[in-house]
């Protein structure tokens, strides 16, 4: 478990240190106090808006509905005229600006709700009326602890869902008949929106498969993409990623189907050695930069993975073969990046558009017009963008 600093707050006429730990890169809290179930919603808010740090020493249960209180302040104006203001803002505003405006808004909630903490022992668990066993889940996420630390409870409830969701598997329609469970791993991009999974299993596999059954899996996370190349008949595919925790989650997963004799995985940035007759990437979709370790799934800065894996995808590539890059153009209505840049920087990269398959999502933030993005919600297309070397 690495160590991010250590956290001193004063209980009587002692002061008592931990260890700090933030999956986010937040420094130790400077200003700490002790608080119980006698801290009220507001109390707490103020104190988190000052930059004051709250260590919970009461009921559990009860420190997690201080926070959804704490949620409730931050998401729902109190007055009529606040919405309207805000919505007036927002017309007036650039796409760009809105964007921005949200992420901002986004991380300001965020550094909010981080500031009520819990105090955990070296073995994971949690001396607090009614907690929680979240060893197992703690022991997934951070590793093996060797002294007594403290973390923001938003962050814990974070590890124990995603304890959950690797106990409880993602399943994924293969085809109309057969579904498979992916278990992710905490940090690891979960595949919950299913529809580059259907993209992938509906694409026709490029000629050269016949000849060099071979494919390549880059950034592969939970090895999802891997799998479905495996079960759709691709004898030799190897899974590339440089996260540690996107490698085990993959093995893991690869291990659960027994795929271990067709899916190799390698930590390698981008490109394994060699040359395969399929190539696929699905790379983080908006070209921003990350404000933590979980959100590089998502944001790629200067879409510098994109641009990465176009610019090299040729050298890998078996005559006839094809690189099948996944993409929503979220980014695009975002203003972003513009469709022109995408095209430009795959011609420069000596690859010729051959096919393109293309569905809406249907994930939940796509209906909710309070959502200040909901415009690109509404019209985002997530792509397959069938790729081959331009040898004109």
């Amino acid at each position: 478990m690495p160590n991010n600093g250590t956290i001193a707050w004063k209980e009587g006429e002692q002061i008592h240190l931990a260890q700090w730990h933030s999956e986010n890169s937040i420094p130790p809290h400077k200003r700490v106090v002790l608080v119980d179930d006698t801290l009220t919603a507001d109390t707490a808010y103020r104190y988190a808006c000052e930059g004051t740090a709250m260590l919970w020493k009461s009921d559990f249960q009860n420190a997690r509905q201080l926070l959804q209180a704490l949620a409730t302040r931050i998401d729902k104006p109190s007055k009529k005229i606040k919405r309207d203001k805000e919505k007036s803002k927002s017309e007036s505003r650039s796409i760009l600006d809105n964007f921005n405006h949200h992420r901002l808004a986004q991380s300001q909630r965020a550094r909010i709700l981080g500031m009520l903490l819990i105090p955990l022992n070296a073995d994971h668990s949690i001396s607090l009326r009614r907690a929680p066993d979240v060893s197992q889940a703690c022991l997934e996420a951070y590793g093996l602890a060797n002294e007594p630390y403290v973390v923001s409870l938003r962050e814990l409830l974070g590890v124990i869902s995603a304890h959950e969701w690797r106990k409880r598997g993602v399943p994924i329609l293969v085809n109309q008949d057969e579904k498979i469970l992916i278990h992710p791993h905490y940090g690891v991009f979960s595949p919950i929106r299913g529809e580059y999974i259907e993209l992938i299993c509906k694409a026709p596999l490029p000629n050269a498969v016949s000849a060099h059954s071979i494919a390549f899996d880059i950034g592969a996370g939970t090895g999802v993409l891997s799998i479905l190349l495996a079960m759709r008949g691709i004898k030799q595919v190897t899974a590339t990623d440089q996260d540690v925790r996107a490698l085990a989650c993959a093995t893991e997963n690869i291990e659960r189907l027994s795929l271990t004799s067709q899916i190799t995985v390698v930590k390698e940035n981008l490109f394994p050695v060699g040359q395969a007759a399929l190539i696929v990437c699905n790379p983080p979709w908006l070209p921003a930069r990350p404000s933590s370790s979980l959100e590089h799934a998502v944001y790629d800065p200067e879409s510098q993975m994109l641009k990465g894996f176009l610019s090299n995808l040729k050298a890998h590539l078996l005559p006839q073969g094809e690189g099948w890059l996944i993409l929503s153009d979220l980014a695009e209505h975002l203003e972003l990046r513009t469709r022109q840049d995408l095209l430009t920087w795959i011609e420069d990269s000596g690859l010729l558009v051959v096919g393109r398959l293309d569905t809406k999502p249907v994930h939940k933030k796509i209906f909710d017009k309070a959502d200040s993005l909901h415009f690109a919600r509404a019209a985002e297309v997530t792509s397959l963008w069938r790729l081959r070397k331009n040898d004109v």
